[in-house]
């Protein structure tokens, strides 16, 4: 293979990567001698480029993967050059392996020549090493020829003769590792650690800058989101029914609603990678920070929505079976909401979470919703009262939740004017809206408490409360928490999804106590 086959380019100067990550552990030093020759995906970066290419492609250019087939067929380095002609990553937010930047940071210091070496496609890998500015070359795949496994180590004979040193993280990287003179890895695959033990390779050193995969996944799974899901009970509670099934039932559809929400979380996250690696805090998630690997959030996604259904499919025998004599009188059927649920999350993924005011509309009916497919597993009726109530209490919610990000985002001086469109990467916000969302927001939660006040003057709550007068007691409640939520927005201090942040704020739970005491006073 000559080098006509490879892109072989001088390094250019550049920025030095800003991205924050955890820290690693290393082996012995390995020698500083020789030209060093690093890989790119899974290696110097944490996530697969392609991967992360495709991703964006689907959320900018969703009609164009209707093409991928016709691309995939002229060959995998034809495919690569053509994803990054479509699409253009931001580098400089790429999840860097940390230990392992610093430590070529040191040997360019030392004056060892670096080549960055790679299946990505060139141009990537180009711009991958400007951003750097530590690389005397890049050797990359150039749209004819696939520069992975064999390929490369064919690339490598030829441009070092002399011999190199190689850092990789796959099992294809093993020819490589078992032909250089010093072998390193970074992130590797247990695959590739039983290939080299077999081949009775000792790594030079080891560069690692991940984190567990069960943390991982239970930081992807958003497990503190089912937090919302407890609106389900609410129908149930607020009928004061006790019968065995309903209650078995509402449980089950708890359980349906969660897993079908960590998937359409999982579903989001994939599609805000880009953005995300550009919020000082999402940023860290497993997605973006390259913990989980995006086919493996695929595999499961489509295994949540499976157990999703399954169990909304078992929660109707569940009502029958505990309580056959039960009168059911639902808003419709569980598993109707729970689509409606998963088609909404997904077109807001997809869609509407960028168009100004709808997004909003959109998070407030989905709390909405969770409250009628809990009526609906428990079979009893929605108030028209608590549906008018949730609509304007959680409008309000997703009203703070947008301006607690413009409020952050503004503290931090990332918007330079009044018309800066780009306040909210991914979003339609500026932050010339801020007054005005506040008024929406806070305008919204007070109408919630006027819908409940006049509530407890209805033959409603007299009918099912014997001292109803004193949920009177629940209004200054409702509007302390209300104001004391947008005051701390208004002061840059919410910094959480604000129904997070009822359940982990002291006094958010403190409140909680009084109200629940209210309410069982007034029964």
């Amino acid at each position: 293979m000559s080098l006509d086959s490879a892109q072989l380019q001088p390094g250019p100067a550049g920025s030095e990567g800003a991205t924050t990550h955890r820290a690693g552990s290393t082996a012995p030093s390995a020698p500083s001698s020789g030209p060093l020759c690093v890989d790119l995906d899974g290696t110097l970066v944490k996530s697969d480029t392609l991967l992360d290419t495709l991703l964006v492609l689907a959320r900018q250019r969703p009609r164009s993967l209707l093409y991928a087939p016709r691309w995939i067929v002229q060959g995998k380095a034809a495919f690569k050059r053509k994803l990054s002609l479509l699409v253009a990553l931001d580098v400089a937010r790429l999840p860097y392996n940390r230990p392992l930047l610093d430590y070529l940071r040191q040997q360019h210091a030392d004056g060892r020549a670096i080549y960055l070496t790679t299946g990505a496609d060139s141009k990537l890998a180009e711009r991958v090493a400007a951003h750097l500015g530590i690389f005397a070359g890049v050797l990359a795949s150039d749209g004819n020829v696939n520069l992975t496994g064999r390929n490369k180590l064919a690339a490598f004979e030829q441009r070092f003769p002399a011999g190199f040193s190689y850092i990789g993280n796959e099992r294809c990287d093993l020819p490589l590792l078992t032909h250089c003179a010093a072998p390193m890895l970074a992130n590797p695959h247990r695959g590739l650690r039983t290939g080299l033990r077999a081949a009775g390779v000792k790594p030079a050193r080891t560069f690692t800058d991940s984190t567990s995969r069960l943390k991982a996944w239970l930081r992807a799974l958003r497990l503190h989101q089912w937090a919302k899901n407890t609106l389900i009970f609410l129908p149930l509670l607020l009928a004061h029914v006790r019968a065995v099934g309903p209650v078995v039932a509402v449980c089950l559809a708890f359980l349906s609603f969660g897993l079908a929400a960590s998937a359409t979380y999982g579903f989001n996250d994939l599609l805000d990678v880009e953005a995300d690696r550009h919020h000082p805090r999402k940023r860290n998630r497993p997605f973006a920070a390259g913990d989980l690997s995006p086919i493996a959030g695929v595999a499961a996604i489509l295994l949540l929505l499976a157990s999703s259904l399954a169990l909304a499919l078992l929660l109707p025998r569940a009502l029958t079976m505990f309580s056959p004599q039960f009168p059911w009188a639902g808003q419709g059927r569980f598993i109707e909401w729970l689509l409606l649920y998963a088609v909404s999350t997904v077109a807001y993924s997809l869609r509407l979470k960028r168009m100004v005011l709808v997004d909003v509309i959109v998070l407030a009916c989905l709390y909405t919703i969770r409250i009628l497919a809990g009526s609906a597993a428990a079979g009893v009726r929605v108030s028209p009262w608590l549906a008018a109530f949730s609509i304007f209490f959680f409008l309000s919610l997703a009203f703070v939740k947008r301006f607690a990000e413009l409020e952050s985002m503004s503290l931090r001086g990332e918007a330079r004017g009044a018309a800066d469109t780009a306040a909210i990467h991914g979003r339609g916000y500026r932050v010339s809206d801020l007054e005005q969302l506040r008024s929406f927001g806070t305008a919204s939660g007070y109408a919630s408490v006027v819908v409940f006040a006049l509530y407890i003057g209805n033959e409603v709550a007299q009918n099912l409360y014997a001292h109803h007068a004193r949920l009177w007691l629940l209004v200054p409640v409702l509007l302390l928490w209300l104001s004391r939520l947008w005051l701390k927005a208004s002061r840059g201090e919410l910094h959480e999804d604000p129904v997070v942040y009822a359940i982990t704020d002291r006094r958010s739970l403190q409140l909680g106590v009084v109200v629940i005491a209210i309410v069982l006073s007034a029964l």
